[in-house]
């Protein structure tokens, strides 16, 4: 195991211990970060999408800042703007928090368009352009955003253009019943920590909780040397046609079936088999393979796919969902 590898390995079981019950989150969230992303999440209030982000971004040697999304935000507040300076009658560029490495885009769909698109080129082309002035962003740089899929007053969708920018969009769902009474305990750990610390006492839970979530913060150079691992990870040619083939039943669904092509009104973007390709080989890696499987693409392909099809208007009247035609695809497309 390299040393690369290993550290990503005890970053993973570090987050598992202060995300309970989320561990395809954990892992999905490590791929993003491997594969050079951007991640979207999705899920219902509470289930930790801001405690999982927040938590990878204090395990990185980087800056983190957390943008809380409202129907009244400006695109300035997320990209940065010109201060005029009276004293020379010249004007100064204020970067704003999207010129962190890790951006925590909270609960983005209730910002208007305007504040959308402006994360558009940050996301897309690394940079900010202002004016007449371009900006270069920091070599790593991550937006991970989250949304609520419950409440849809007051909410603005995301555009296509925009949802295609995200490497992975990953719904996550309620934990089971022992992860939810760990999750208690581990709460009720945390709280009684606070006030001890509060109070000026030593608190032997709040010792044993540090010794179990701290590790040696990862710094960026260790994240690159990881990247050039995963890209070196080996992909046959038979399954890289199999990757091509997913993506293409997404933009040609009748020669797969009559079936398929009545639910589909549009396929995916290249950019999907770009993420694919980087994902699955990220998880290969995280798995301690050296090369990709069709596992690797399988278990991926519904992240990768939900946010970039779209349904016809007939599909969903009846209730089928993008993961059913995404399901039906991998079950039509032949596995080498």
């Amino acid at each position: 195991m390299s040393n690369s590898l290993n550290t990503f390995h005890r970053l993973q079981e570090n987050l598992n211990q202060i995300v309970l019950g989320q561990e395809r989150l954990i892992e999905r969230l490590l791929i993003v970060l491997l594969a050079d992303g951007h991640l979207l999440v999705e899920g219902a209030p509470g289930l930790a999408k801001t405690r999982a982000i927040k938590a990878l971004g204090e395990k990185i040697d980087g800056d983190f800042h957390r943008i809380q999304f409202t129907p009244d935000l400006l695109p300035a507040d997320v990209t940065g703007t010109e201060i005029y300076r009276p004293q020379d009658g010249s004007f100064h560029f204020q970067a704003g928090p999207v010129f962190h490495n890790l951006v925590l885009a909270d609960e983005i769909n209730r910002a208007p368009a305007k504040v959308q698109s402006a994360l558009l080129e940050a996301m897309g082309e690394r940079q900010v352009t202002v004016g007449a002035e371009t900006y270069p962003l920091p070599d790593l740089f991550l937006v991970m955003a989250t949304q609520n899929p419950i409440e849809q007053e007051g909410t603005y969708p995301l555009p296509e253009a925009q949802l295609d920018r995200f490497l992975l969009h990953v719904l996550i769902d309620y934990p089971s019943v022992e992860n939810e009474l760990e999750i208690m305990r581990l709460v009720r750990s945390e709280a009684l920590s606070q006030l001890n610390n509060a109070n000026g006492k030593k608190s032997t839970i709040s010792a044993v909780n540090r010794e179990k979530t701290s590790i040696q913060k990862i710094t960026a150079e260790d994240i690159f040397a990881a990247r050039n691992e995963v890209l070196k990870t080996y992909m046959s040619p038979e399954i890289e046609r199999y990757l091509v083939e997913i993506i293409a039943a997404t933009r040609t669904p009748e020669r797969y079936s009559d079936e398929l092509a009545r639910l589909l009104t549009w396929g995916a973007s290249p950019r999907a088999s770009l993420a694919l390709d980087r994902c699955a080989r990220a998880r290969a890696w995280l798995r301690e393979r050296d090369f990709v499987t069709p596992e690797d693409l399988q278990d991926l392909t519904g992240d990768v796919l939900r946010h970039r099809i779209i349904e016809s208007y007939e599909a969903e009247a009846d209730g089928i969902t993008p993961d059913d035609v995404i399901s039906k695809i991998l079950a039509l497309v032949p596995v080498p």
